[in-house]
């Protein structure tokens, strides 16, 4: 089967939300539900490329137990979400997932509001991707279109990059035009500079068309829209319908 232009990760981290907000104390209840290894494989029979969860240092929904389960289960690649801390960092080099992608931690945010400051924490930073790809593991940068951030992500040897699209996702008009700019300058760079270009944050089917004209995309990592759908239509269906759409994306 020919590979497609664009993959797909899908994040599964709000099907599990779901479940913290009954069964967060009760993990080994027969009645915790929904599954996050049923999300995950629900996600791989659609189609799905890889499986993105991110373990936050509060574990406010993934837990360590479901990223255990979850490389031993799914057939697809793991994609692991994390903040630069020794903790999470010691669970990555154990876990061994196939990708890891370094975003910022606010205790306070809802979700990820923003891109990692690379270029601020380049030390720090080095030593883990360091770590990481020794392991086994393939590195990316959860950034903002900042030609600068590009650049540090791959001065401290990271192998890829995931573009912010929160902006891109939020505006309209003059000022979408404006952060697709801002996007396709910093992919171009990346892809310069030896990065696999990915995105993430705020994507729909809606409103990937206007992300098109962005080059060098190989990766979409997509989970509240999806999972937001999936309560009308099904898991399935919610990934076959994103698939869909991104099956327009020529680079």
């Amino acid at each position: 089967m020919p590979q497609p232009n664009l993959l797909l990760g899908v994040n599964i981290d709000h099907v599990v939300t779901l479940r913290q907000a009954r069964y967060r104390t009760m993990l080994a209840s027969p009645n915790a539900e929904p599954s996050v290894l049923a999300a995950a494989l629900e996600a791989e029979k659609a189609g799905a490329h890889s499986i993105t969860v991110h373990l936050r240092a509060d574990r406010r929904h993934i837990q360590d137990a479901d990223v255990w389960l979850l490389r031993k289960h799914i057939g697809t690649k793991l994609n692991l979400e994390m903040g630069n801390t020794q903790e999470i960092l010691a669970i990555a080099l154990d876990v061994r997932p196939d990708f890891v992608c370094m975003v910022p931690e606010n205790r306070e945010e809802v979700t990820t509001e923003g891109g990692l400051d690379v270029a601020g924490q380049r030390e720090a930073l080095q030593s883990t991707v360091k770590a990481l790809s020794a392991n086994g593991s393939r590195v990316s940068m959860f950034i903002d279109p900042d030609l600068n951030q590009v650049r540090a992500s791959a001065e401290i040897g990271a192998a890829m990059i995931e573009l912010h699209t929160g902006t891109f996702a939020n505006h309209t008009g003059v000022e979408l035009e404006a952060e697709v700019r801002r996007l396709s300058a910093a992919a171009e760079l990346g892809h310069a500079l030896g990065l696999q270009i990915n995105a993430g944050h705020g994507l729909t089917t809606k409103n990937l068309p206007d992300l098109w004209t962005v080059p060098h995309l190989a990766e979409l990592n997509i989970g509240h829209h999806i999972v937001s759908r999936s309560l009308f239509v099904g898991l399935r269906t919610a990934v076959q319908e994103m698939l869909a759409v991104m099956a327009s994306y020529r680079d």
